[in-house]
């Protein structure tokens, strides 16, 4: 085998439609675009959700639910995550600089810490909101939790 004789798979490859080329290709005249009609002219498109004149989908439907302005989204941070970092690092206070430098957070986030993992060192923690399950852990190791404002 070699670059002269690649075919692609038989059937894989179809010939385009000749539009438009006289009566003998069964192509001419309205070129496959039927009679008259806004989707016959040349340069028709459709505005999307388009059902035909029936009240679109998106329409039909009622609006619910709201949302919240006040709202503040933290990314949750396990304690699992924690001790692999203090064991890999060698680290014993963790921010909000630790966590973005290693990958768990961006420069944006709120960071919340949450309980799922056991923790076996004492670690100091300064961030912007903690859970009271993974407060109790961290404080049961002998650590503390520092809560800071964004």
């Amino acid at each position: 085998m070699n670059l002269s004789n690649l075919k692609p798979a038989a059937g894989s490859v179809r010939k385009n439609k000749r539009l438009g080329r006289g009566e003998g290709s069964t192509r001419g005249g309205t070129s496959t675009r039927g009679h008259k009609g806004a989707q016959s002219r040349s340069g028709y498109s459709s505005k999307v959700g388009f059902e035909g004149g029936q009240m679109p989908l998106q329409r039909r439907l009622p609006k619910y639910g709201f949302t919240n302005i006040n709202r503040k989204e933290f990314r949750g941070i396990n304690l699992d995550s924690l001790e692999n970092i203090a064991k890999l690092k060698n680290i014993t206070t963790i921010d909000k600089e630790v966590l973005i430098a290693n990958g768990l957070a961006s420069k944006n986030d709120m960071i919340k810490i949450l309980g799922r993992g056991k923790l076996t060192t004492a670690l100091t923690i300064k961030i912007h909101a903690v859970s009271a399950t993974a407060k109790s852990a961290i404080e049961a190791q002998g650590g503390t939790v520092e809560i800071v404002k964004r």
